[in-house]
């Protein structure tokens, strides 16, 4: 992984195909919420597809704590609609068949010149793609991921905790923009969904 690719440091916003063939920005798929990054070896790989199987699970928390969740893997679009498809996943896989991810980031599977895959991380993001944290390799637990995205949540969301004398007071004095879904209706909110 490129050194500068850590805490603080902002995360490229790399431009790929999803599994539908459609053009994403991973800022666009971030929005305003935090994220979990993963650079996956593909498809093929049956340590990756067991990850992808068990943060299905934890993508159903994700979504109702407003969180999001991202694969990017060196599939070509069909490998990669049928790796999310076949794991009953239901957030975004991007797809880096032209390993611009991989080479930017230099982190190329030197051990497997047959599939020529990521080494696999996953990467915990902040607001803005600012890095979190970065695992390496072995693939983090899913309540790794859960106290990750505890800390960057309350670390980012002004009402973490409701229960203080400020935060009651803001919501007695109508700054509901302190409170999520933060200065937009919810009808805006499920359209930035995916």
């Amino acid at each position: 992984m490129r050194s500068d690719i850590v805490p603080g440091a902002v995360f490229p916003d790399y431009e790929l195909s999803d599994h539908t063939a459609k053009r994403r920005k991973l800022s666009e798929l971030q929005g305003q919420h935090p994220m979990v990054l993963v650079l996956s070896r593909g498809g093929f790989c049956p340590k990756d597809r067991r990850q992808a199987e068990l943060l299905v699970e934890l993508h159903r928390e994700l979504e109702v704590a407003y969180c999001r969740l991202v694969t990017i893997s060196t599939d070509n679009i069909g490998e990669t609609n049928e790796y999310r498809s076949g794991v009953g996943a239901h957030w975004p896989f991007l797809s880096d068949a032209g390993r611009i991810v991989q080479k930017d980031l230099d982190i190329a599977e030197y051990t497997d010149p047959l599939h020529n895959p990521m080494i696999p991380h996953v990467i915990v993001l902040e607001p803005g793609l600012v890095v979190y944290k970065v695992y390496n390799g072995y693939r983090p637990t899913t309540e790794d991921l859960r106290q990750d995205l505890r800390a960057v949540t309350k670390k980012c969301r002004p009402d973490w905790d409701i229960t203080t004398p400020e935060m009651k007071a803001a919501w007695q004095q109508d700054r509901k923009k302190l409170f999520y879904p933060y200065g937009k209706t919810y009808a805006q909110t499920l359209g930035e969904q995916d």
